[in-house]
């Protein structure tokens, strides 16, 4: 009798364990979470960043059809910066920092331009939350062709589903200060806090994103701090899907790509299927060349070949600190200070950037007329930080 428990017992532990790994590994399927484990836990993202749409569920994001390249002016520029009183070299920085690309473009004009660790001219490389910046620029978009009424609109405007809860009376004008108020924990690397648990259901489980961030609360007034919450940006890829009635890639690609002359991208959804969602919070993959793009639309004031995408005064407001604890030094991520969805660096001299996770920036310098951009897999970022910084304001300036 104890035998044959024990053998039931056993063969039910074996099935158990083959319904696992079936799951896990899904040779059946595309996308599995062996892959996405395995990747992201190895150490070694510089590849992982480039394949993330071999490895994820998408949606592209259509280009222009004859998408021309930038004209290039490339020019010998002094490669070394000064750190600490000491002279690096670009290319010391890049080995160290696990940087992939850097493109600087002076008007209009690619002057400087480097690949690393296999990167090429048409890689698209991940943008994490330089998506961000973009999720930002289709609001001001959809605020100047009528779409959105008002940045002071609450949420449940827009997305009725969200009536009722602390992120559909959050105003559009917070979740850009990334003052919503809400009770999350941003840590990337923390097993157990909510960032973590949003990565894993999400890409993991194939979780419906929006459901994920419906039922989180506020626990202080909104527009009193900076904290920066992915889920915040993501209601706002929300309010643009309702709003317009399409996919976040669609109007991405509607709005900015095919206007800018842009090749075509890719957006990570939360699922492989036809409803599935845009994660708005991060995971647009494209070339470093159409992310100067995007940064040459902010250093033309929002116009593009004598046509106007954004909002008179945008460029403006997004680039300034909204609150005294918005600004460079009075944070708690540092040094840095932050407008509408674009980071303000140390000691700003009118440069504002896009920014993403382990080393991924859209440098603007409105006074040297020049746009930076860095792409990578810097697992060193935070502490690199400052030099990031020191790096950006070098390129740009050398090119003077």
């Amino acid at each position: 009798m104890t035998a044959a428990i024990l053998k039931g017992a056993g063969a039910i532990l074996l099935l158990v364990i083959l319904v696992f790994a079936a799951w896990f590994f899904r040779p059946w399927a595309p996308y599995s979470p062996f892959d996405i484990i395995w990747n992201r836990e190895t150490g070694d993202r510089v590849d992982l960043y480039r394949r993330m749409e071999e490895m994820f569920p998408h949606r592209i994001v259509e280009g222009a059809e004859n998408a021309e390249p930038l004209r290039r002016a490339i020019k010998a520029i002094n490669e070394t910066y000064d750190w600490n009183g000491q002279e690096k070299t670009i290319d010391q920085y890049a080995a160290e920092s696990d940087t992939t690309a850097l493109m600087v473009v002076k008007d209009g004009r690619v002057v400087f331009e480097r690949y690393y660790q296999g990167e090429e001219a048409e890689s698209r490389h991940t943008s994490w939350s330089v998506a961000k910046s973009y999720v930002a620029t289709l609001v001001g978009m959809a605020l100047m062709d009528g779409t959105i009424s008002s940045l002071d609109d609450p949420v449940s405007k827009y997305v009725p589903a969200f009536e009722g809860t602390d992120y559909g009376s959050t105003s559009l004008r917070h979740l850009l200060m990334m003052s919503s108020g809400i009770d999350f924990i941003e840590d990337y690397e923390t097993r157990g806090s909510d960032m973590r648990k949003l990565f894993f259901d999400v890409f993991i489980m194939n979780a419906d994103v929006d459901a994920f961030v419906k039922p989180y609360r506020r626990n202080r007034p909104a527009g009193t701090d900076l904290d920066y919450l992915s889920p915040n940006s993501h209601v706002l890829s929300m309010v643009l899907r309702e709003a317009y009635g399409k996919p976040l890639a669609q109007i991405a690609s509607e709005k900015i790509f095919k206007p800018l002359g842009m090749a075509d991208g890719t957006w990570l959804i939360d699922r492989n299927a036809a409803d599935g969602k845009e994660i708005g919070y991060c995971c647009l993959q494209t070339r470093a060349e159409d992310y100067a793009r995007f940064g040459q639309l902010y250093l033309q004031d929002g116009m593009w070949r004598g046509e106007r995408l954004l909002p008179v005064g945008w460029t403006d407001m997004v680039s300034v600190p909204p609150t005294e604890v918005h600004e460079a030094g009075s944070t708690h991520h540092g040094e840095r200070g932050y407008g509408l969805h674009f980071w303000i660096p140390e000691d700003p001299a009118g440069e504002y950037f896009a920014n993403g996770y382990n080393g991924q920036s859209v440098f603007i310098d409105p006074v040297n007329d020049v746009v930076v951009v860095k792409t990578g897999a810097d697992m060193g970022q935070i502490a690199r930080r400052s030099e990031t910084t020191a790096v950006l304001r070098a390129l740009a300036r050398a090119v003077q």
